[in-house]
């Protein structure tokens, strides 16, 4: 969460649940096939279980993004829809780091929903953005948790958004964090097959429940078959994480309008590569200078 006071966006001006339903059915008459629920934190909403159930009928594949605090008000809803495999944001494996970056004292009830996922048998995803000085000496902590427990690490380099005091010195890339591993575990990594579209340099240690990856935004770009696509809060289409323009379809919406035109003008207007904005040469990057909303208003 930002540190300074936060002007949330009325419930009015935020897709409903008949509409996040309406919108879902138009993506999937498009050829979409998965969809992943968000945030922010997507189970702070009263409705997020209306929305999980009445999402789960579309035919898709349905995953969640969620800090995990509340879980398990709604592991049954979860289980109900189907859901096999949730994302967990966790940046540290330390309770005061975790209060340091969450400003909320609830690391142990995050660490109890992780294992009530997994006792569900979900498929449990842990993202970790990477931040040097802050918990970079904990990547090899992460990496045997994962080798224990049958979670899959994924290790995020820190990006610039608005607000998040982005500085070049505090990326740790992807060629930095598996030297790291390698100096530690050597021969017992083994590299996975990189599947298509897939965001993620994946890893396992021999023998290991789980795995570890890297999302290499900054360093090391995937954008050439990237195909997520992303709805914002309010309604809003964006075509890339980074994407300065935004195209309304809530509005379109609900003026009556056909959203379809709306989305294929979307895909067709995305830029070659992050937004456009910057390159993976990140002594180049000027935070200030990129257009974008903040990580928590954008989504996930």
């Amino acid at each position: 969460m930002p540190e300074e006071e936060y002007d949330f966006t009325p419930a009015s001006r935020l897709m409903q649940v008949d509409e996040i339903v309406e919108i879902a059915k138009v993506f999937v008459a498009g050829g979409v096939d998965k969809i992943r629920l968000t945030g922010g934190e997507p189970l702070v909403r009263k409705d997020a279980g209306e929305i999980i159930e009445k999402l789960s009928g579309l035919g898709v594949k349905l995953t969640m993004t969620t800090n995990a605090t509340r879980v398990h008000l709604f592991i049954d809803a979860m289980k109900s829809a189907g859901m096999k495999q949730v994302n967990v944001s966790l940046d540290t494996l330390n309770a005061d780091t975790f209060i340091l970056l969450t400003k909320r004292d609830l690391f142990e009830q995050v660490r109890s929903n992780i294992d009530l996922l997994l006792a569900e048998g979900f498929e449990i995803k842990v993202n970790a953005v990477v931040m040097r000085g802050v918990n970079d000496h904990e990547i090899l902590d992460f990496v045997r948790w994962s080798f224990l427990s049958g979670v899959h690490v994924r290790f995020i380099e820190f990006m610039p958004f608005e607000g998040n005091h982005w500085d070049n010195a505090r990326v740790v890339t992807w060629q930095q964090i598996l030297l790291m591993v390698e100096g530690e575990f050597g021969d017992e990594i083994e590299e996975i097959a990189r599947v298509p579209h897939e965001t993620v340099k994946q890893y396992r240690l021999k023998g290991g429940k789980g795995t570890f990856a890297v999302i290499s935004t900054m360093s090391a770009p995937f954008c050439g078959d990237c195909n997520r696509l992303r709805l914002t809060a309010d309604g809003k289409m964006k075509n890339c994480l980074f994407s300065r323009g935004e195209t309304d379809l809530l509005g379109a919406l609900r003026r009556g309008e056909s959203i379809g035109p709306l989305i294929e003008a979307n895909v067709l207007a995305k830029a070659a590569a992050l937004g456009g904005q910057f390159g993976s040469d990140l002594g180049s990057v000027v935070a200030d200078d990129i257009v974008n909303r903040s990580m928590i208003t954008i989504g996930g």
